[in-house]
């Protein structure tokens, strides 16, 4: 469905360089710290931005080729987008009607009816959440075989969260769809996606399976002295501790068989993206 080799893109001070895959049929997360890379990377999918070198291919095409029919596949919904204050949900689904042929209006007037959307109050007078839900909403309305979904729960309640999410899974009941989105709450990924990218200063740092993070993956809570004994060949990257020493691995089982004393916490998504981030190398580490 989507396919990124190579992408790189410069700015005082940024480097994008990043290659990234989103099969047809998957969920797949983007998760990272403000400043990261996400919208970045979003906007040159989008071929908002010009990228300096690499390929982006969407649909089995180049980006650049992409026709107005292809274009209408996509769903969007971007975290520095939004619509005229002044403007009702009446006024959108009429330019909305006009953009996309396949606008779906029977479905989207129903959806704004099960989240209570009102058709004629002005936008500006939406909740943060209300706001939210109406952006999923359009992107989801007009058949779009692939979503780009930049924060789409950013700001929300859990209640909100838990609404969009459910939104998402709905639309991934029909065959041929995927998602590509980024989120910064680690739990919304986790329950929602079928694997996950890190980024980290413009790179991807991590890559894997949902399933395989919380099976395989595991952070080690170690002394100074189990740090000294403990083979090393399994872990990722370690983070100093006042008690000792946070090791990441990828090879929980190993552990968790050859050291039955170690304490070792199950791999999630926060507790991964601390030690990718904040940890160093092993071979960095003296005692």
């Amino acid at each position: 469905m989507l396919t990124l080799k190579n992408v790189q893109k410069y700015y005082e001070g940024f480097h994008l360089n990043c290659s990234l895959t989103v099969p047809t049929g998957c969920i797949t997360g983007l998760i990272g710290q403000n400043g990261a890379g996400k919208s970045t990377m979003f906007k040159a999918i989008l071929n908002l931005i010009s990228i300096d070198s690499g390929e982006i291919r969407l649909f089995n095409q180049d980006i650049a080729s992409l026709s107005s029919l292809d274009k209408q596949k996509l769903g969007v919904v971007l975290s520095d987008s939004g619509f005229s204050g002044y403007l009702t949900i009446k006024n959108i689904m009429k330019v909305n009607q006009h953009m996309y042929t396949d606008f779906e209006k029977e479905y989207f007037l129903s959806q704004c009816e099960r989240f209570h959307l009102p058709l004629n109050k002005m936008i500006k007078e939406f909740s943060t959440g209300m706001k939210a839900k109406l952006k999923v909403l359009l992107a989801l309305s007009h058949n779009a075989q692939f979503l780009i979904l930049d924060e789409p729960t950013s700001g929300l309640d859990t209640i909100a969260r838990d609404e969009i999410l459910d939104l998402l899974r709905e639309y991934m009941e029909t065959e041929g769809r995927s998602i590509l989105i980024s989120s910064h709450i680690s739990t919304d990924l986790e329950t929602l996606c079928d694997e996950i990218y890190m980024i980290h200063n413009g790179g991807i740092v991590l890559h894997e399976e949902t399933d395989c993070l919380f099976d395989q993956y595991g952070v080690l809570k170690v002394s100074e002295e189990q740090f000294r004994t403990l083979d090393k060949q399994y872990l990722l990257r370690t983070l100093k501790e006042p008690f000792g020493y946070s090791c990441l691995t990828n090879e929980k089982a190993f552990y968790v068989e050859n050291y039955p004393a170690i304490t070792i916490e199950r791999g999630n998504i926060d507790n991964i993206i601390t030690t990718m981030i904040r940890g160093e190398n092993n071979e960095r580490i003296t005692l």
